[in-house]
């Protein structure tokens, strides 16, 4: 596995991990989306640039796309549940009285 590989793995792996054991603000869990995301467009766009083909060279825009429709949606929660509840904390959340 080249260096380049490695590192794109090992992000998109810390992203995960702090995903899955981090739960303590809404804030944290869509910033390791994002890096999740982040990780995945570079190595996306890096193996379009290797393959030198333009049958997938719109892929990492529309990965990018769908990111920032994520991104846009995890913020409207974020601010929702902030007013409604006054706090990001996700073990204040109770998904049966929303």
């Amino acid at each position: 596995m080249t260096p380049v590989y490695f590192s794109f793995t090992s992000a998109f792996a810390l992203g995960l991990t702090g995903l899955a054991f981090h739960r303590t603000h809404l804030l944290s869990a869509l910033l390791c989306l994002e890096g999740m995301m982040l990780s995945l467009f570079i190595a996306l766009a890096l193996w379009m640039l290797q393959l030198e083909s333009t049958a997938f060279s719109t892929a990492p825009i529309l990965l990018l796309a769908f990111s920032a429709c994520e991104a846009s949606a995890g913020l409207a929660l974020l601010v929702a549940t902030a007013r409604t509840h006054g706090t990001d904390r996700l073990q204040a959340l109770n998904l049966l009285q929303c």
